[in-house]
């Protein structure tokens, strides 16, 4: 350790305790002015300073319930959240909830934000003593070994990596802003493409167009072998991915010959949030794949599309897909016959017309990936230099 520091233990040097038990009655949020912080608050800053909530509290809400001041650092402790190291400062006086550890820096021995700082090099895993019961106690947290520099020392760094990673902030909303113009900009022609159509166009509904439009099957998963299955978790950015994909025992269950994919069908998830609609396309010949009861395949009639351009067809109405689904929460699903009855898709009758939009989309959605991932490795990059920073700044390093 760098001569004149020392090693203390994060109880040493700070108050560390829980938030309150969230108040249950609707009532005390009526008309409340006392910010009330939880976990999902913490979540949308992520790591930085919060001065907001969802929910407010009353005066009649905030009975008995402890008063957490400006500068306390904000740590989630139990839920799926703790994995995510987030961690942030109150830049306001408020109430916390209990999910989440508070850490209060002792001014005369250590800087609040010099605490926040080396905080967010904690990777809570390191502190369970079993990681499928995400929970942590106070008295775990106390226990934390933080280096303790002289305060001007602290300051000093606190100094140098607020500007370093204000220039890191600035250059990571670059990148995420030329991210978000190259994927606008391939949005942008794909609707041009559709809602500028020309002559020879015609536009029928999905049902009218396709030989099958139906869901997979429900899985008697084994562990490697037997049919692969496709799953929601394999559908992204309008590709088949198989990282997260099971297998099926055909043997204990057959596998209807419909409902194993074939080039040129539409995967379409059909249940859940966030990932209901998505949409991808077999642009393989596939052998012993099927899809599960999540997700939708959709199986043009032969010699109707140039196959590619029925992909993008679909790709082009997807936003509008994933609006379509009923139910709430976990269980939004979308209905066969909504697919079939309420969506319609516009093409060229002419063979060599679709070919040649697919040309263009192809090649345009090709660029738009190598931006694309020239742009979230600089992201990456980004992020990784935050925490060559912060290793230094601890190990004494920073100039």
């Amino acid at each position: 350790m760098k001569q004149g520091w020392e090693e203390k233990r994060l109880g040493d040097v700070s108050a560390v305790s829980a938030g309150n038990s969230a108040p249950q009655k609707k009532e005390l949020f009526k008309n409340g002015i006392y910010p009330f912080i939880r976990t999902s608050d913490v979540g949308k800053i992520r790591k930085g300073f919060i001065s907001a909530s969802v929910d407010y509290l009353n005066d009649e809400g905030i009975n008995g319930l402890k008063l957490y001041k400006s500068g306390t650092i904000l740590f989630p402790k139990s839920g799926a959240s703790t994995f995510l190291n987030h961690r942030v400062m109150m830049k306001i006086d408020g109430y916390v909830s209990s999910h989440l550890a508070t850490i209060k820096a002792n001014n005369s021995i250590t800087d609040d934000r010099y605490l926040l700082y080396f905080l967010i090099t904690i990777d809570a895993r390191s502190l369970m003593q079993d990681i499928a019961y995400p929970s942590l106690k106070a008295s775990d947290i106390r226990l934390i070994e933080i280096p303790i520099p002289p305060l001007p020392e602290q300051k000093r760094i606190v100094a140098i990596l607020d500007k370093a990673f204000a220039s890191i902030a600035k250059a990571k909303d670059n990148a995420e802003q030329n991210l978000n113009n190259a994927k606008e900009l391939f949005e942008s022609y794909l609707q041009g493409v559709f809602e500028n159509k020309g002559e020879g166009w015609e536009i029928k509904k999905l049902g009218d167009v396709c030989e099958l439009i139906k869901r997979g099957v429900s899985p008697k998963y084994l562990e490697k072998n037997g049919v692969i299955v496709i799953n929601q978790k394999c559908i992204r950015d309008h590709r088949i991915s198989f990282e997260q994909s099971r297998f099926h025992d055909s043997v204990l269950k057959k596998v209807s010959p419909e409902k194993m994919v074939k080039l040129g069908d539409v995967l379409i998830n059909s249940t859940g949030t966030g990932t209901l609609g998505r949409v991808a396309q077999v642009r393989e010949d596939l052998k012993n794949v099927t899809v599960d009861s999540h997700v939708t395949i959709v199986r043009p009639i032969p010699n109707l599309f140039f196959i590619d351009f029925f992909g993008w067809a679909l790709i082009y109405i997807e936003d509008e897909i994933a609006k379509r689904g009923k139910g709430c929460g976990g269980q939004t699903e979308l209905a066969r016959t909504t697919l079939t009855n309420n969506f319609s898709i516009s093409f060229p009758k002419s063979f060599k017309a679709q070919q040649a939009i697919v040309k263009k989309l192809d090649s345009l959605s090709s660029k738009t990936k190598k931006l694309e991932t020239i742009y979230q490795q600089k992201i990456e990059d980004l992020e990784e230099l935050k925490k060559s920073v912060l290793q230094k700044a601890f190990n004494g390093e920073l100039t």
